[in-house]
């Protein structure tokens, strides 16, 4: 009997309860004839789950993988424990439009066999990195993840930056099996920078010589062990809190992991071809793509999906709507999409028009899903990385252009420092404020402290150019001195001072107008 039919078998005999995981695998899991392939997954966030972890799944009920998934946590607190608890099973639920017609599935993801919490159990962790059937790392820790912060090497604890702790597991996996080519592992970074795996490989070689580590691990680690560089593209808003209790009952189980996603995915990796043997996801017919230069799928996917959201997710939260859905009907709010969209995004993509335009377009459909909650204040999380990354760089081709820099996108620059206006509470979360109600601002701690520290500033000059200057100038938040670029700060000062002293409503109708 084949998977799908075991699946479907077995959800049905259930009566409304509690994910019996230990069941369904016993039940439903079909053997694969290929040999396992570990694989350590740092990331246990939504989007691994319902990305990377679905296509294994996938691959692996067509019988052309057997890839087995150890999840670690990549921070102190995470969902190690209740994934173990559901022994590593959870659904992935597909909603939304494939070529106007509304399409919906369920799947039960199998191939993840243990989770741990590396802060808790580092030994665990290095024996996965030492355990010659591990071959793939992937990873997604947020683009403020690959980043390098200098810290000790303890080998009896776990490091807390992640490149520090993939030097670590190198290291172990090195003195436990030697520096042969087929001891390498193949590192299939998630996080949304560009040259990903180039930049992690980077600060792993600092890692290495700060810690002194001997040159023939140096040698090991850049001969034989692969750096991808990769695009991920998948709108994931998580678990659906608000229809929770409908789809457990059409499902006939509990599933307090269920992840919802649009059916829309796209994997671009930059490497060999003898990798893409080794990972076969693009022979089950997934959107994988194995390429020699991923940068034109790069810089469409990250200007303008990234880029209309986390140019438009902080003005429209502010304007009281909450998620992309609400976003997108919402008549002035996407009326600022739709110009920031086509006016300053789409014309700045060195692309043929007819495709530029209906890229744009597409991406503009996937965010009108009507199956898909995709919460703004989620996707406020390191908005000041985000930014960096996704918009700036439009915002730079725009000035080269035009010799100024573009209304809506320094509009939503504005928004950005509107809505890091906070404090800090006696639980030492930064909070801002939406009307009479409170959000918690998430990004680095050391980003919030600068945010904290220009807002006090304000507070007792009320001078907005000022502020501005402030913020546009810290090469701490944004790797250089923003004031450099011409007429961004005037752009982003002026609709500022409107959304303090009248809100974020008539300062886009201003824009607009």
């Amino acid at each position: 009997m084949c998977l799908a039919t075991c699946v479907e078998t077995f959800v049905t005999s259930l009566n409304r309860r509690l994910f019996d995981s230990q069941k369904f695998r016993a039940e439903a899991a079909t053997p694969s004839p290929k040999p396992p392939v570990g694989i350590l997954q740092i990331g246990d966030g939504n989007f691994l789950r319902a990305f990377a972890d679905w296509m294994i799944d996938v691959t692996n009920g067509q019988g052309l993988f057997n890839g087995r998934v150890t999840i670690a946590q990549p921070l102190d607190r995470g969902l190690a424990d209740k994934l173990r608890a559901q022994d590593g099973l959870y659904t992935v639920l597909l909603r939304g439009l494939q070529g106007g017609k509304v399409v919906e599935s369920r799947r039960i993801v199998s191939c993840v066999d243990d989770a741990l919490n590396p802060y808790a159990d580092w030994a665990a962790m290095l024996a996965k990195a030492a355990d010659p059937a591990t071959r793939f790392v992937i990873s997604n820790t947020t683009e403020a993840g690959i980043a390098y912060v200098e810290e000790a090497l303890d080998e009896a604890r776990c490091p807390q930056g992640f490149p520090a702790k993939v030097a670590a597991l190198l290291l172990h996996r090195f003195k436990t099996l030697g520096g042969s080519a087929a001891t390498g592992l193949v590192f299939l970074p998630c996080e949304l920078i560009e040259a990903n795996g180039s930049n992690l490989r980077q600060i792993v070689l600092k890692h290495a010589q700060d810690w002194k580590l001997p040159t023939e691990f140096v040698a090991w680690v850049q001969e034989h062990n692969h750096f991808c560089n990769t695009l991920v593209d998948r709108i994931v808003p998580g678990f659906p809190a608000g229809e929770a209790d409908a789809q457990f009952a059409e499902q006939g189980y509990d599933d307090p992991l269920m992840v919802a996603a649009e059916p829309f995915h796209l994997w671009v990796i930059e490497g060999p071809s003898a990798l893409a043997e080794e990972f076969p996801l693009h022979k089950a017919g997934l959107d994988v793509i194995w390429t020699d230069d991923l940068q034109p799928y790069r810089t469409r996917k990250v200007r303008v999906l990234n880029g209309a959201h986390t140019a438009s997710a902080l003005a429209a939260y502010l304007a009281s709507l909450d998620t992309v859905l609400e976003m997108t009907s919402d008549a002035e709010v996407s009326a600022y999409l739709q110009k920031l969209m086509f006016d300053e995004i789409v014309p700045c993509l060195d692309l043929p028009d007819a495709e530029r335009m209906g890229y744009a377009r597409t991406i503009m459909e996937r965010f009108a899903n009507p199956h898909i909650r995709h919460e703004l204040i989620s996707i406020s999380l390191n908005s000041v990385s985000k930014w960096q990354v996704r918009v700036l760089p439009t915002v730079k081709d725009h000035v080269r252009e035009h010799g100024q820099a573009p209304a809506a996108l320094a509009f939503s620059l504005a928004a950005l420092l509107a809505f890091y206006r906070g404090r800090f509470d006696e639980r030492g979360d930064y909070v801002g404020a939406r009307g009479d109600k409170s959000y918690v601002i998430r990004d680095n701690p050391d980003v919030l402290g600068v945010w904290a520290e220009a807002w006090r500033s304000w507070e007792q000059d009320q001078d907005t150019a000022a502020l501005v200057g402030r913020v546009l100038g810290d090469v701490r938040l944004w790797g250089e001195d923003l004031k450099a670029v011409p007429g961004l700060a005037d752009k982003v000062a002026q609709p500022l001072e409107t959304i303090l002293r009248e809100g974020m409503r008539p300062a886009l109708r201003a824009l607009l107008a």
